[in-house]
C-alpha cells in the first residue's frame, strides 16, 4: 500500500461532526497515561499486536498521541499519530458494530487538527489502506513510489 500526503491547512472542520456524535453518547477525546493498558488490550483484542505496539509509542509521547472513541463510556475505537515516525498518521480502528456512525472519521480529523496544532503543514498516512476515503474526507494524495514504504523490511511472525 502507498502512502497519502494530507495538506493540513486544508482540514475540513471538525466540531459539527463531534456535536453530531456527543448527540449519540460517543465522544472523540485524547488518551490519557492511566488509560494505556486499557487502550493497548482493547487494540490487541481488536487488531494486532505490530497496532499494540504502535499505540505503546503513541502513549510514550508527551502529550499522548493517541486519541480514543468512547460510547457510553465504552471504547469503539482509537487513532494514532507520531507512533512509527514523526509526522505519520496511523494506526487507526473502529470496532465492527461501530463502523459507518463517523467514528473513524471524527478520530481522523481528531488526529489531523492535532498534528496541525504541532506545527505541521502536511501529514503522511502510511501504508494508507482506505485511499478513496482519505481522498474524500482530506483530500490526500497518494505519494508516488512510496511502496513499500517505512515498513520495507519490518520483521513478521512466522
Amino acid at each position: 500500500m502507498s502512502d497519502m500526503l494530507v495538506a493540513l491547512y486544508r482540514l475540513p472542520e471538525q466540531h459539527g461532526g463531534l456535536e453530531k456524535l456527543k448527540a449519540a453518547s460517543i465522544v472523540i477525546r485524547r488518551a490519557i497515561a492511566p488509560e494505556k493498558q486499557q487502550v493497548l488490550n482493547w487494540v490487541r483484542t481488536h487488531f494486532n499486536q505490530h497496532w499494540v505496539d504502535e499505540c505503546d509509542v503513541a502513549f510514550a509521547r508527551q502529550p499522548v498521541t493517541c486519541y480514543i472513541a468512547l460510547e457510553y463510556g465504552k471504547m469503539i475505537g482509537f487513532a494514532c499519530y507520531e507512533a512509527t515516525c514523526r509526522n505519520f498518521f496511523g494506526p487507526t480502528g473502529v470496532s465492527t458494530d461501530a463502523r459507518g456512525k463517523g467514528v473513524g472519521t471524527a478520530l481522523l480529523l481528531a488526529c489531523m487538527h492535532a498534528m496541525r496544532a504541532d506545527g505541521y503543514g502536511y501529514a503522511i498516512i502510511g501504508s494508507a489502506g482506505p485511499m478513496d476515503f482519505y481522498k474524500r474526507t482530506l483530500g490526500a494524495v497518494e505519494i508516488e513510489n512510496s511502496t513499500p514504504g517505512i515498513y520495507e523490511g519490518m520483521l513478521r511472525a512466522d
